[in-house]
């Protein structure tokens, strides 16, 4: 229907009367025909063929709709990827911490223990060293680091996008992982904050958590931190402990090869480790060098100077038994201190010559005997005789054990235990000339034997205990009664429990070489009882003085008079006795040998006005040694060590020994000022009678116990 000019009548179509059912027409005339709009309408396409003109212009539009059908679409997966990987991100981060919170974990505490000259004996620990500021190590340290892990550390943000394409690609034609892509950054943040694990949280977490390292440290921090944390191996934690362990200095002195063998370390710590793959080691310092001249941190002439020192590492290898000593110390800080929350400084009574002098006899000695003897450990305590302790082996290699037998084990004494029987004698009022008879003894079914099965007739307590000679020492010990004797070892310094019976004389109640030679150490000393101690002082990392040690003994705890006479007797036994081979030249020096059931074990006990010595051989199994005794390898130990531990130190006599005379070699002699001389008629009038010529002859054939 249209509509007509305005004004004009509307009409309607007009049928006509020659309409005869279906053959006619419907029509309309040209004026029924609405008028046509002024716009022109869209060409009917089913009627009418398109122009190729037209044609092309659609093409053409569909042919931009193809791409841009790409680009929407690809714009899309790219917008859901996004969304999915920020849900992905925000879904892990939700596991950490909250950002507020976080916060770089405290340092494990170390503790340096030194020696008294100030020198490190070992660092306890997590971490095994200290901590060391960026600005005290050589610039080259922390540069060669960055050269062989991240050599964009200074211009990415945490995360290194060039680094991970370079790694992802290498791996792909590799077909396996060849190379990571991780900066200094994340790893430092994967040993700070998460676990070892290898999974796609954990990525994702580290490299939040490098955005945070980086937003909240400056670049030199995290060096520093990274330094202080990274493992190199061996229980190494931090380039100081690391420096320590395989070099034997501070990180503070490192060479420029040294500081390139610790930064190639860490791609591998067990792998590459100095002390037990030089070869790899040296190869990977050398690529490191390489890297530094690369990368302008080191010249070429620097890199074909340095030492990369692989060779000290591997000599270094072997921790040395100071660590007995470390160790013992790690027990008994906290008694003196409380709980460790901070690094400390300890500073102990170790001598280092002696300690070295100690590790030397068991290095050479001890190791070429100990086979043909069936001999697996040894210990040995060296003291003052105020107690502290010079130097202490805790058995033959500290790597393959470390349990200290020096301090921990307990073994039976033997004969080195009959000393306190005779102190107790002579405080009781017997004397070193009282007399009593070695003969048979029976004690309600218990028949204690001599070692030769020898009997000698009446003898003297001293040529009785020069002798080591059983049955007197037994008869004396019940004459005095066990209790007695129990108590009097106990009050010189014993700890341990011992059975107050008649078979302790012989040493049947276990005791460990400290707590023996610290007992002894009264003899040394004119009867006082000291505390064996290892601590002189503590300190924090700053020098803040936490804990010092005060002169402390037990007292007087023995009569010195008794003291006295008992040197005498203990004397003897290094003059004519069972261990005659192992007197000190210009010294005097006295002890006791001690060897238990089925030799078991063997001890030399010794000491001089200077010093106080133990030595304890055995099997950690209670197994047999091949007739060992006292006076052979222990003995023998102990005058090596001794003898050149007093070769440059002016003699001193042992209380009691310059009071009067005393035998040797049966001429009465005397001493002053450590040299011997025929005694005059002005000597105390006391005389001490040595064996007869028979009985010396007869001593020197036996098989000493």
């Amino acid at each position: 229907m249209a509509r007509g000019r305005a004004g004009s009548s509307r009409r309607e179509p007009r049928f006509e009367d020659d309409y005869d059912g279906y053959g006619g027409e419907l029509r309309l005339s040209d004026g029924d025909r609405a008028r046509q709009s002024r716009r022109r309408p869209p060409p009917d396409y089913d009627d009418e063929p398109p122009r190729r003109g037209r044609d092309r212009g659609r093409r053409g539009r569909g042919g931009r709709g193809f791409f841009g059908r790409i680009f929407y679409w690809g714009l899309t997966l790219a917008l859901w990827g996004a969304i999915g990987l920020a849900g992905v991100i925000g879904y892990f981060a939700m596991k950490l911490p909250p950002i507020d919170q976080l916060a770089v974990p405290k340092r494990p505490p170390n503790v340096a223990i030194l020696a008294s000259d100030g020198s490190l004996i070992a660092n306890r620990g997590e971490t095994g060293g200290a901590n060391v500021p960026f600005g005290e190590v050589p610039k080259y340290l922390p540069m060669a680091f960055v050269a062989i892990e991240d050599k964009r550390f200074y211009s990415h943000f945490g995360v290194d996008p060039v680094g991970l394409a370079r790694a992802l690609a290498r791996n792909v034609s590799s077909g396996r992982t060849a190379e990571g892509g991780s900066t200094l950054t994340q790893q430092l943040a994967k040993n700070l904050f998460l676990t070892q694990e290898r999974t796609l949280s954990r990525k994702i977490q580290e490299a939040l958590l490098s955005l945070w390292l980086e937003r909240n440290y400056s670049k030199n921090q995290i060096l520093e931190l990274y330094m202080n944390r990274v493992y190199f191996g061996s229980g190494a934690y931090g380039v100081e402990a690391a420096s320590q362990r395989y070099f034997g200095k501070s990180a503070r002195a490192l060479t420029l090869g040294e500081a390139a063998v610790l930064a190639g370390l860490v791609q591998s710590p067990s792998r590459l480790a100095p002390n037990r793959n030089p070869e790899g080691a040296a190869e990977r310092a050398a690529l490191v060098l390489s890297k530094m001249v690369e990368q302008g941190h080191a010249t070429a002439d620097m890199a074909k100077l340095a030492r990369t020192n692989t060779a000290e590492a591997r000599r270094r290898a072997r921790p040395g038994a100071g660590n007995y000593v470390a160790d013992w110390v790690m027990d008994v800080l906290d008694d003196h201190i409380g709980t460790i929350d901070k690094d400390i400084i300890v500073k102990t009574t170790l001598d280092p010559k002696l300690q070295a002098m100690a590790e030397k006899v068991v290095a050479g000695e001890f190791e070429q005997k100990r086979l043909k003897l069936n001999v697996d450990q040894m210990a040995m305590v060296v003291m003052s005789p105020d107690g502290a302790v010079r130097a202490l082996v805790g058995g033959r290699d500290y790597a393959q054990s470390q349990f200290n037998r020096a301090v921990m084990a307990k073994r039976q004494p033997g004969s080195s235990f009959k000393p306190f029987v005779y102190l107790a004698a002579l405080e009781k009022g017997l004397t070193p000339e009282t007399v009593r008879e070695d003969s048979p003894v029976n004690i309600k079914g218990w028949k204690p034997e001599n070692y030769t099965r020898e009997y000698f007739g009446p003898v003297t307590l001293t040529q009785s205990l020069a002798m080591s000679l059983n049955t007197v020492a037994v008869k004396v010990h019940m004459e005095l009664g066990p209790r007695v004797v129990a108590r009097t070892a106990q009050r010189l310094g014993i700890s341990s429990g011992l059975r107050a019976e008649p078979s302790l004389a012989l040493g049947t109640s276990e005791v460990s070489p400290l707590e023996l030679t610290t007992a002894y150490a009264a003899f040394a000393n004119g009867g006082t009882g000291v505390i064996s101690h290892a601590i002189l002082e503590v300190r924090s990392a700053d020098g803040k003085l936490i804990y010092k040690r005060q002169p402390q003994t037990l007292g007087q705890v023995a009569d010195p008079a008794a003291i006295g006479a008992l040197n005498r007797m203990m004397r003897e036994t290094l003059v004519s006795g069972t261990a005659k081979k192992s007197d000190i030249p210009g010294w005097q020096a006295a002890g006791k040998t001690g060897t238990t059931q089925d030799h078991r074990d063997a001890w030399f006990v010794g000491y001089t006005a200077n010093l106080v010595a133990s030595v304890w051989v055995g099997n950690d199994d209670g197994e047999n040694m091949k007739k060992v005794t006292g006076s052979g390898l222990p003995a023998e130990l102990w005058a090596s060590f001794m003898r050149e531990a007093h070769a440059k130190t002016a003699p001193q006599p042992l209380p009691g020994l310059n009071e009067g005379r005393w035998f040797g070699g049966g001429t009465p002699v005397a001493q002053q000022g450590g040299q011997t001389r025929q005694a005059q008629s002005g000597d105390s009038p006391m005389r001490l009678e040595g064996p007869t010529a028979e009985e010396r002859s007869l001593l020197s054939r036996l098989f000493w116990r």
